[in-house]
């Protein structure tokens, strides 16, 4: 058994030209300063990043080694727990904009990142991303194109998910369906007409098929608010670094809230819903049911990933919306608020040209 890390993740690095912070560039494996441009590159790990066997870290024991002490802000408002950098003097949670307390900062424990997704564009790209879709926006209020100015609002987070590997086997029982058609006529006199139907032969069916399964993706954290949506979780994991807490450096990092077992059991279903496809696709035919499914999964690991998202947020009239945009990908998705002036002058006017059609029309059979 490994022993327990002491060690903290430095995230602050200064510039050894004029002291100031060094932040990650995104796109880059460098950190640059902002006022000299001064860089430095990132050293890259040849032996890329580390499974973790599963079934010790399900044990308290386990989950001791490949673990060290971060400082942590708890959001009251929507639950995510966000790490914070020592220079932090005021801060808002990312997700839902609470003032947190550095005060009420504490010690905390978490899984070491064992790969980490860097960020492929700033700050500012994303939000001209969010920009040019708030303008594309039909009725939005004029408050929200307004807002959208303000790059302040964008900002970047590293979100927690664990990714699980097995291998998988199973033994299942079917039916596999061949589709036959059958011609017959219907109706009576002048309705009377022939019609094609489908029909199915089913055939008892059963097997083994086995597979690994790589990296199923399992979110970490839950919020009340703000969640992530599915549109934008979506990352290309080939792309993925050894965990360096560099890449950290100018971001926000949240901590997981969804434990490593309760992902597990999350990876499990989907591991499930695959061996489903793979025992279907080896009955083949035109259609299969599957009866019976008794699946083992072998040889598990996993690692806990953090993946890039910006995110922006706009209150109006006391709802707040959520904004997020990939930050490998640059795919935007979220909530919008409707102006309803907007919506009612536009049916007035319609309602407006319809009444004028209809009086023209109305004139000319006079």
């Amino acid at each position: 058994m490994e022993t327990k890390s002491s060690q903290k993740s430095e995230l602050k690095k200064p510039c050894v030209n004029c002291g100031s912070e060094l932040l990650y560039a995104p796109g880059t494996t460098s950190l640059k300063c902002e006022y000299c441009d001064h860089t430095e590159a990132i050293l890259i790990s040849e032996n890329g990043f580390e499974e973790l066997e599963l079934k010790g870290y399900l044990s308290e024991m386990g989950s001791q080694s490949h673990s060290e002490e971060i400082m942590m802000l708890h959001c009251k408002n929507c639950g995510a727990n966000q790490h914070i950098e020592e220079h932090y003097k005021s801060f808002h949670c990312i997700y839902c904009s609470m003032p947190l307390i550095v005060e009420d900062a504490y010690k905390d424990e978490w899984i070491t990142p064992g790969a980490v997704l860097p960020f492929q564009f700033d700050q500012k790209e994303a939000h001209a991303i969010f920009k040019k879709w708030v303008n594309s926006l039909w009725f939005a209020p004029n408050k929200l194109k307004k807002a959208s100015l303000d790059p302040e609002k964008t900002k970047g987070l590293y979100a927690p998910y664990w990714t699980f590997d097995a291998q998988l086997y199973a033994d299942y029982i079917g039916q596999r369906g061949q589709y036959y058609y059958v011609t017959r006529t219907v109706g009576s006199g002048k309705n009377r007409r022939t019609v094609t139907e489908r029909r199915t032969r089913w055939y008892p069916a059963s097997g083994h098929i086995s597979g690994f399964v790589d990296d199923t993706l399992e979110k970490a954290s839950k919020q009340r608010t703000g969640v992530i949506p599915s549109k934008i979780a979506r990352w290309d994991l080939n792309l993925l670094q050894a965990f360096d807490s560099s890449f950290l450096s100018g971001f926000i990092t949240e901590k997981y809230t969804i434990s490593l077992k309760n992902g597990h059991l999350e990876s499990q279903k989907e591991a499930y819903r695959i061996a489903t496809r793979w025992a279907k696709r080896d009955i083949g035919g035109d259609t299969q049911t599957i009866s019976t499914l008794d699946m083992k999964l072998s040889e598990e690991t996993f690692k806990h990933v953090l993946l890039p998202v910006y995110i922006s947020a706009y209150t109006f009239k006391n709802k707040r919306y959520n904004f997020f945009v990939n930050g490998q990908s640059g795919v935007i998705s979220g909530q919008r608020p409707y102006s309803f002036w907007k919506i009612f002058f536009l049916v007035v006017g319609i309602l407006s040209i319809i009444a004028f059609i209809l009086f023209l029309a109305d004139k000319g059979q006079a």
